[in-house]
């Protein structure tokens, strides 16, 4: 009796190179783009603060999340506040007598760093040398870009599959890296230009120097000149 055998259907070869595409796609993207910032520290009470600044960089319309944990501690207030390096020195939000879990989100106006500054107020029953027993631990996260959107929530929204889910998240990680080259991009047209304006002014600068040693040349000689015909060394 001829022995039937059926063959089982092999995936394309297409669909077997896709997914370790998406992968290996998502792995490059990932250390490409900026990580989260996360930072402990411990920060004195005074009673006239000085802002403790902590800063990352961010570019224009850029989504930044600002997950603050302060530590309990009595007779200290913390306040925050959220700034950028800008010329115009943005303040984005201030935010007073900060405890517990505090989650902050901004848009970045200007590209430069974004500043996530902290003041530990002394009360005002303590001397300044009571400064150094009093202090709160903070416990910061900064997302950035991608990183600070929240897919669960969007892919919960919208009734995303898990591979679209990650397709947006890839998604937005090519958009912030598009957004980052373009960034560099003019940041060299901006120095390009500097650089030739600086070689045209010292080419410009080189030419008024040569010109002005020779006519002061030229006058030492027709005053030497004139001087020695004064004392009649020569005719």
């Amino acid at each position: 009796m001829a022995e039937i055998s059926q063959r089982r259907p092999r995936p394309t070869r297409t669909r077997a190179l896709f997914y370790p595409f998406v992968y290996i796609v998502g792995i490059v993207l990932v250390l490409l783009v900026q990580p989260t910032q996360a930072i402990k520290f411990k920060l004195l009470a005074e009673r006239y603060p000085q802002p403790k600044c902590i800063w990352n960089t961010a570019h224009e319309n850029m989504l930044v999340i600002v997950t603050a944990n302060v530590g309990p501690g009595a007779s200290q207030r913390v306040d925050i506040e959220i700034v950028d390096s800008s010329p115009r020195r943005n303040v984005y939000l201030s935010k007073r007598g900060v405890s517990g879990e505090t989650r902050l989100a901004v848009t970045a106006h200007a590209d430069g760093d974004v500043g996530v500054c902290f003041k530990n107020h002394l009360d005002l029953g303590h001397t300044q040398t009571d400064a150094g027993k009093y202090n709160r631990i903070i416990d910061l996260d900064v997302d950035i870009g991608a990183d600070a959107v929240d897919y669960n929530a969007i892919a919960a929204k919208e009734s995303l599959s898990g591979l679209e889910t990650e397709m947006r998240k890839l998604e937005g990680l090519v958009t912030e890296i598009v957004d980052e080259m373009s960034y560099l991009k003019r940041r060299e047209e901006r120095f390009q230009s500097t650089n030739q304006s600086t070689n045209i002014r010292v080419q410009n600068f080189s030419l008024f120097s040569l010109c002005a040693l020779v006519v002061l040349g030229i006058w030492q000689i027709f005053h030497l000149r004139a001087f020695f015909k004064r004392k009649y060394l020569i005719d």
